[in-house]
């Protein structure tokens, strides 16, 4: 193994890349805030920051639920290509910050034109909001956020600790043993907070409740889809720009094929949830439950309605359905890049369409503040692979990583 480039140097041209695209991030910013900042209560500017921290927030903290899923479930294939995993989790830091940040200056800078609930006068008057006031309202909210976003950065840097700490110490049997129950053991503690909060009370407290009106019990798997579908769209675009500059030598088509299977088959997840999310809502047309789709099925956002359709489900089927097409790294690399764009797209819609409902105000600067998170995505994740091996060599399941068949 001493001739394995252990070591991710990052090159020039990369930081170069990431800067630049931090730069359109932060210049977006500024400029957003000028022209929508101060008109419309600021709801067109603070929309899309919650749209675009939500969606990547979650999208890289599926990275560290890939990695604790495969742990629980004894899953060795993916330890060649493990450091790429923890190092897209440990963007779950800054992406949190800012998160956490942008969603405290919407609930205590009372920016009721993003969540309705925060209005009292309006909460007093309305049976619904009145209703649901017990956990939507701030101090719940807070709760909450703080909570998840804490924890999953926390557990998730425990993760990688464990991760790394056998690096440089080869173990016994009895010492890998006690490594596994070890490993397992957090990873149960991961996965349950992730139920807890990706699956349940996140998604409604943070998307759902810009339409406090109308619920879905299928939201938060439906959330959970299409973010998981991203973040391993994510790791295989890195894998697959490490694989091509040198590194994960251990990496191969067999791993690939993996990859693109599992963005095949949480697409097909992905389109059961939006379609039975929507027919069952269609079906009963009870005005209750039709009001969200209302403006998303007829009208200005129709066009995204069906695109979102098309990219997240159609596309997906058609080119990850042959087993060749999983095993090509040019045919991967382009769905990948598909995925990610189709289901920030799919947040898109999550989010604008209760405020403008007869107009779809998507322009570059929704493209440049989403430009300005993939830059610190890509930042965070090279200065991870840049400090760490990039194979966990000493780990009882990598034998079974390198002769992976698929």
């Amino acid at each position: 193994m001493s001739s394995i480039k252990e070591h991710f140097e990052i090159p020039g041209r990369y930081k170069q890349w990431s800067l630049g695209l931090m730069g359109v991030g932060v210049l977006s910013l500024i400029i957003g805030f000028i022209l929508y900042g101060g008109t419309d209560h600021g709801t067109r500017f603070w929309a899309a920051l919650l749209q675009n921290s939500v969606y990547f927030l979650l999208i890289v903290n599926a990275a560290m639920f890939f990695f604790c899923a495969c742990t629980l479930g004894m899953g060795g294939f993916q330890l060649t290509f493990r450091r790429v995993t923890e190092a897209v989790s440990a963007s779950v830091i800054p992406i949190g910050i800012i998160t956490f940040v942008i969603l405290m200056c919407i609930v205590f800078g009372g920016k009721d034109a993003i969540y309705e609930w925060l209005n009292k006068d309006v909460v007093a008057h309305d049976e619904v909001l009145n209703g649901k006031k017990g956990f939507l309202n701030p101090t719940f909210f807070t709760i909450w956020t703080t909570l998840s976003i804490g924890l999953w950065t926390l557990l998730g840097i425990k993760m990688r600790n464990i991760s790394r700490s056998i690096d440089n110490t080869p173990l016994s049997v009895e010492e890998g043993k006690k490594y596994i129950f070890k490993n397992t053991v957090w990873a149960a503690i991961y996965i349950v907070w992730f139920a807890l909060t990706v699956a349940s009370v996140t998604p409604w407290l943070w998307l759902m409740s810009i339409d406090a009106h109308w619920f879905s019990t299928m939201y938060s798997w439906y959330t959970f889809a299409s973010t998981f579908v991203s973040g391993i769209a994510l790791m295989t675009l890195f894998v697959i720009y490490l694989k091509n500059r040198g590194y994960l030598e251990y990496v191969n088509k067999e791993h690939l094929h993996d990859l693109g299977k599992f963005q095949f088959a949480f697409s097909i997840f992905w389109t059961y949830l939006w379609f039975a999310q929507f027919m069952l809502t269609w079906y009963a047309n009870i005005s209750e439950e039709t009001i969200y789709f209302k403006s998303r099925f007829e009208g200005a956002y129709t066009g995204i309605f069906y695109l979102n359709l098309v990219i997240n489900f159609l596309a997906p089927l058609l080119i990850f359905m042959s087993r060749n097409s999983k095993r090509n790294y040019s045919t991967v690399v382009f769905m990948s890049v598909l995925l990610v764009f189709g289901h920030w797209l799919d947040f898109f819609q999550m989010v604008f369409p209760h405020h403008y409902a007869d107009q779809v105000p998507m322009n570059l600067f929704d493209f440049g503040i989403a430009l300005g998170f993939v830059g610190i995505i890509m930042w965070q994740t090279a200065q991870v692979l840049s400090k760490y091996p990039l194979l966990a060599k000493n780990h009882p399941f990598l034998k079974e990583s390198i002769i992976h068949h698929t």
